[in-house]
């Protein structure tokens, strides 16, 4: 992922958005392509992630081939028209995206033990259900049978928040006033990364 020095987010400003929900990459060894599974998952402090996968998921083969995993997530993005990217003639602007997206480069563990399986879904359902009335699970209930936990260790994470920083701050202005009058899906949630992405140097 190209990250310019405009684009960069430091981890106070992806902490605070990161959502729980992510895109797991596992390469393997000599594949035509990667195994790429959707994911909720707990990030605990800075440095692990805890999911857990269905045992049929053929991710397992590939971490048995190469434990190294990705996970991306991406969001609050939207499209940039080209007659907004510009303050020249319009006709010649060149259209972009908007984005928020984190990328973990992490060494993967996978747990098979029954009592560190509960541990890890006792942690994920306080995350997710903070106020559920789910009895916690031990080391026989068995769900756990059907499933295999992760533990991701952090090596690296790259952050981007790609909102116009390489834009003088009177044109980002103007391209949050016109997100906020269009009003897609996600465009308040980007427009409010841009304003809160002003005052940061170029």
């Amino acid at each position: 992922m190209l990250v310019h020095p405009w684009d960069a987010a430091v981890p106070a400003e992806w902490l605070k958005w990161l959502p729980d929900f992510g895109q797991l990459i596992a390469t393997g060894r000599d594949r035509d392509y990667p195994v790429v599974t959707p994911a909720h998952f707990v990030l605990d402090g800075d440095r692990t992630i805890w999911l857990h996968l269905a045992r049929p998921n053929p991710i397992w083969a590939a971490f048995d081939e190469n434990p190294r995993a990705l996970l991306s997530v991406v969001g609050d993005y939207t499209y940039i028209p080209s007659d907004w990217n510009t303050l020249d003639d319009p006709a010649l602007g060149v259209p972009t995206s908007y984005y928020a997206t984190v990328q973990f480069e992490c060494e993967v563990t996978v747990i098979d033990d029954p009592a560190a399986k509960a541990e890890l879904l006792n942690r994920q359902l306080n995350h997710f259900e903070p106020d559920g009335g789910r009895t916690p699970l031990d080391a026989e209930d068995r769900l756990l049978k059907g499933i295999r936990g992760i533990e991701l260790s952090i090596i690296n994470v790259r952050a981007k928040f790609k909102y116009g920083g390489n834009k003088t701050v009177e044109h980002r202005v103007v391209i949050g006033e016109r997100l906020a009058g269009r009003d897609g899906p996600m465009d308040q949630a980007a427009a409010r990364h841009l304003g809160e992405r002003l005052t940061q140097p170029q």
